[in-house]
Formats: C-alpha cells, sequence, structure tokens
C-alpha cells in the first residue's frame, strides 16, 4: 500500500508542479492585455476572457521589440531612451544595474553560468557545484593578489539564491558537465546524478 502510494506521488507531483507553474505564468503574461484599450479587451470584445492570449500578446510584444532594437532606427531610440534614464536619479541606478545583469545572463557573449564547478564550501573538505560567472573586475581586482575567477553557488531546492565568491583559479575545477544537468543536480538535492564523466581542472 505504502508503495503504490509514494509510486503515485513521484508521477503526479512533478505533472501538477508543471501545471501550477504554466498556469501561473499564462495567467502572470496574460496581464499583458491590460495594455489594450478597454473595448479591445477580450472580456469586452467578447463577453469573456481567454486564456492564453496575453501571452501570445506577451510574446508578440517582446518578438517586434527584438526585431525593432535590431536595425539601426530602433539601437538609436534604444539609446535615446537609456540616455533619459541615465539623467533621472535613483532610476538610473536601478536600471543600468538590472540592464548588465540582464546583458550579462542573455548575452550570447556573456560568461554566466556558462561552466559549472567543483568548489570547496563553505570550508575545507566540503565539496558543492558552483558556475563560472567571469573574472573580478574594477578595483576588487586590484585587492586580489593572483589570478581569480568570479563563481556563483547556487542554493538548494531553489537555484536562484545564493552566494557570490571570488576564488583562486587553482581552487577550482571544471567539470564535464553541462549546466543544465548540473542545475537538475542541484535542484534535486543530488537524487538526479549526471552522466560519469571526468572532471579537469580549470585551465589557466
Amino acid at each position: 500500500m505504502k508503495k503504490y502510494f509514494i509510486t503515485g506521488l513521484l508521477v503526479l507531483v512533478p505533472l501538477f508542479i508543471t501545471i501550477w507553474v504554466l498556469s501561473t505564468l499564462i495567467q502572470t503574461m496574460d496581464q499583458s492585455l491590460l495594455l489594450l484599450p478597454a473595448a479591445w479587451q477580450p472580456k469586452n470584445a467578447f463577453g469573456f476572457n481567454v486564456p492564453g492570449l496575453g501571452a501570445i500578446l506577451t510574446l508578440v510584444i517582446i518578438f517586434v521589440t527584438g526585431l525593432i532594437a535590431t536595425n539601426i532606427f530602433g539601437q538609436q531610440l534604444i539609446a535615446l531612451w537609456e540616455s533619459f534614464l541615465s539623467r533621472v536619479p535613483f532610476v538610473k541606478t536601478i536600471y543600468s544595474s538590472v540592464k548588465q545583469v540582464s546583458d550579462t545572463l542573455f548575452s550570447d557573449s556573456g560568461n554566466a553560468l556558462r561552466k559549472a564547478l567543483l568548489i570547496q564550501y563553505p570550508r575545507e573538505g566540503s565539496w558543492t557545484i558552483a558556475f563560472l560567472t567571469g573574472a573580478p573586475g574594477g578595483d576588487v581586482s586590484n585587492h586580489l593578489v593572483g589570478d581569480y575567477v568570479s563563481v556563483y553557488v547556487p542554493t538548494t531546492p531553489n537555484p536562484t539564491s545564493g552566494f557570490f565568491l571570488m576564488l583562486p583559479r587553482a581552487d577550482v575545477i571544471e567539470l564535464d558537465m553541462s549546466v543544465d544537468e548540473a542545475l537538475k543536480y542541484i535542484i534535486s538535492m543530488g537524487t538526479v546524478t549526471p552522466r560519469d564523466r571526468k572532471t579537469r581542472e580549470l585551465p589557466l
């Protein structure tokens, strides 16, 4: 009896969580319909809501924005907009910080979460998985003697929170493991084991 119950949980829990996440995401994206004039909103136009229509509208807005931003005219508009925001106190600090993070995370040339690493944390002899995010910069690099790398240590089972560390490159081991595999390993708290491969030291 207990075996069947646990087996049922293992089948249904991931399914329900997936449906809940997708449902929440679609409901959030449906809020974009509020950008439309009241007469154009489905509830007023058809007399009922159309679930998912806002999600489609959101994707279209993102696509059109990207399309505009890739041409010269769009780049000039973005530069003008960013120039305006840079003159607004407090707003410029938030915008510039968020933009730097998003550029690092989503840019093809960015280094964020590009490699899975094995490091000793939070003490010597205790190991955990981390991600290479780049190298220390600015005045920080002036106070670090030797070759250092910047790493992000995610928490389990929520990898969106974690710790930022700067470690000597010699203390970091690069894993022959994709970022996706490492994330699954972290989220599952070590129960989903990645394929067995050889580890290698991070190249100097």
